[in-house]
């Protein structure tokens, strides 16, 4: 290589053979996260594959918008295909283009503003059947939460409890699946018959039987619909021929396995952080008291959950979901000072990047008022949860739109407490998870709480 084509360098600690998979596979958000002091772009080695890691928050905007032709999503995407071939979040190329402008009707602010009401209703069913003293897995009701608000929003449609616990089991099942095939890919284990692949298949096929069922109810009783199945039920190609129905499963399964994880995994943390500052949930009581003054939640009411709202984009910081994002170059890139040749696989972090002390100070302190607009304005590029450019996650203001409202109807009813021995640790799975998180509820009542639904 010439000096006009260098490639990264090759991280500290890489070992013969196996590279820097010991590593990783200790404790992988801490291995990202010190990966950060060794330049704006670093290569590493997970036994003999290559992969490129890039940290500047620069260089990842520019990957992400103005050389994003140049990328494909990457291994993890491609085995998120476990969803769905060609559903809009793993689609690649004209194919991600046509879909995105197919989708994107059901998902522009003001139809998520028309969400709303869906929204609090879905999840006042949900947190009015806790009762005082139950020990929750949070992480879990709070998927379950985001899923049924998914269904019911997006599909008109809230399963029972035994058939939301079935279809969140399947699946965490494929998404378990497709993070251990991205790290450790070893193709031809996939088509062995073993007892792990016959339960991906048990998953996926009980995914796509509810699905079908959607699709099917859709077809049979279209005037009774207006939701996402039946934009796609009525969409036409440049031919005028209808979306096959492979491709409405792919797109219907997709949204589904999506829209139940990431908002899920923020709010659990946030209730996290609520227990451990009091100071910080009786300002979000306060809030939450004032603006809904007893009534129900409505759209007109987010605007003035500001501090509700610096709650969940601080969580979305320190807690970032996405803890490893893929691209493939698909032609030869200069990034910076080094040269990614084409076919190089490449891997950015939210969670790393989102922690940074050179772009956050004090970045490991959990603090709402950081996004004040009298706070210190952050440099650019330095918060993107959402990605950015033409990828930028379609859902977003949907996600924003139902943690604000998930978040003021627990708050204006419940204190979550940790249960005894609780202390969870980010894990990085699919998303951030929390290790273990059990929080027991206590009903608002001395304080001046109001039940705003």
């Amino acid at each position: 290589m010439t000096s006009d084509h260098r490639l990264a360098p090759i991280a500290p600690g890489r070992r013969p053979l196996i590279g820097h998979a010991p590593a990783m596979l200790r404790d992988r958000l801490a291995f990202l996260q010190h990966l950060r002091t060794h330049g704006p772009i670093v290569r590493i080695a997970l036994g003999t594959k290559s992969v490129t890691v890039v940290n500047s928050p620069e260089l990842i905007h520019q990957m992400l918008t103005a050389r994003s032709n140049a990328f494909t999503k990457g291994l993890l995407f491609e085995k998120l295909k476990l969803f769905g071939n060609d559903a809009l979040p793993v689609a690649d190329g004209p194919g991600h283009l046509t879909r995105r402008r197919l989708m994107q009707p059901a998902f522009h602010r003001e139809q998520v503003t028309g969400y709303v009401r869906t929204m609090r209703d879905t999840a006042t069913s949900a947190i009015g059947a806790w009762c005082e003293g139950d020990d929750l897995d949070l992480k879990t009701e709070m998927q379950l939460i985001a899923q049924n608000i998914v269904m019911s929003t997006a599909f008109s449609t809230t399963p029972g409890p035994r058939a939301a616990h079935a279809i969140l089991t399947s699946v965490d099942t494929l998404f378990k699946a497709a993070l251990r095939r991205a790290l450790l890919p070893v193709p031809f284990l996939d088509r062995l018959p073993t007892r792990y692949n016959r339960r991906l298949a048990r998953a996926s096929s009980t995914l796509h039987h509810v699905v079908d069922g959607i699709i099917t109810d859709h077809r049979a009783r279209p005037d009774d619909y207006n939701d996402v199945v039946s934009l796609l039920l009525d969409a036409r190609d440049e031919t005028g021929a209808p979306l096959p129905d492979d491709d409405i499963l792919s797109e219907v399964t997709g949204l589904l396995a999506a829209g139940s994880e990431t908002a899920a995994v923020v709010m659990a943390w946030l209730f996290h952080e609520l227990s451990r500052h009091p100071h910080l949930e009786a300002r979000l009581h306060t809030e939450v008291d004032t603006v809904l003054a007893g009534g129900e939640l409505t759209a007109d009411h987010l605007p003035q959950l500001t501090f509700t709202r610096a709650l969940v984009q601080e969580t979305l910081r320190l807690y970032s979901p996405g803890w490893l994002v893929t691209r493939q170059a698909t032609e030869t890139v200069r990034l910076g000072d080094y040269t990614l040749p084409a076919g190089t696989d490449v891997v950015w972090s939210p969670y790393t990047l989102h922690r940074d002390p050179g772009l956050y100070p004090d970045p490991l302190k959990f603090d709402p008022d950081r996004w004040l607009p009298n706070r210190l304005q952050l440099p650019k590029n330095a918060f993107i949860p959402f990605g950015a450019g033409k990828r930028q996650c379609i859902g977003d203001a949907f996600a924003w739109t139902e943690m604000t409202v998930v978040t003021a109807l627990i708050a204006s009813r419940w204190h979550l407490r940790p249960a005894p021995g609780t202390r969870p640790v980010p894990v990085g799975a699919i998303t951030v998870h929390p290790s273990a998180l059990r929080m027991n509820p206590e009903a608002r009542r001395a304080d001046g709480a109001r039940e705003a639904a």
